[in-house]
């Protein structure tokens, strides 16, 4: 299939306003935007920039704008993007150059909700164990791969950049609701202000943006009742 491959550019050392390129070319519909965009900076122009690594929708770092929504260029096939395919870098964040954003602030406000097992009993001789039922309330949440797409999505975060942000809660839920961390407490006093969970307006964006389908709206939902019931 021909596919026109129309990219937001910006490089912040010589250009003033960011610019589209075009790039045309043929190529395999079964082909991923990842394969499309390594043609480009392979054989067509080599100064287009992106992140990527896995190429297999675990490291999440190519996540970026396609077709207007946030996704994974190494999930998605050329034949269900169409001929024309408009690419942008992920909204929210500071461009670094064309389609690589600043995830530094992202990061800072995932390691504020200390994202590890926290306990201050003695360790036990063995393992600490847990139940299945125990382990499943937090199931979902342990699928973060820190790709940014959320919080990129939401709204709130476009308005307010203090704002915690998606991806942050989710990262703490995974723990708050872990029946063997002793940590909630620290956690629950990040999230309980004006730029924690409140700030969350419930508009399923990131729900959407999530890659891999995590209800994010119902996490955040269940961090908002813990804390007004104190249920951890």
């Amino acid at each position: 299939m021909q596919v026109t491959l129309r990219i937001k550019r910006f490089n912040p050392e010589k250009d003033k306003e960011p610019w589209w390129g075009e790039y045309k070319f043929a190529a395999e519909p079964t082909d991923r935007l990842l394969d499309a965009l390594n043609y480009v900076k392979w054989y067509l122009d080599g100064s287009l920039t992106y992140r990527r690594s896995c190429a297999h929708g675990i490291c999440g770092s190519d996540a970026m704008q396609i077709n207007g929504s946030n996704r994974l260029a190494c999930k998605v096939l050329l034949m269900n993007l169409g001929q024309k395919i408009t690419i942008e870098p992920l909204r929210g964040y500071r461009v670094i150059k064309d389609l690589l954003v600043d995830m530094d602030a992202f990061l800072a406000k995932y390691r504020s909700v200390r994202p590890y097992l926290v306990t201050h009993t003695p360790d036990p001789e063995k393992e600490r164990l847990q139940s299945p039922a125990d382990r499943e309330k937090f199931d979902d949440t342990t699928k973060c791969i820190l790709c940014g797409a959320c919080t990129s999505g939401c709204p709130s975060f476009w308005a307010d950049g203090e704002y915690v942000g998606p991806a942050a809660i989710v990262n703490a839920h995974r723990f708050l609701f872990d029946s063997r961390d002793e940590g909630g407490e620290d956690r629950m006093q990040v999230l309980n202000t004006l730029d924690g969970v409140w700030r969350c307006r419930t508009i399923f964006n990131c729900v959407e943006a999530c890659p891999r389908e995590i209800n994010v709206t119902r996490a955040i939902g269940e961090v908002k009742k813990a804390l007004l019931y104190r249920k951890i």
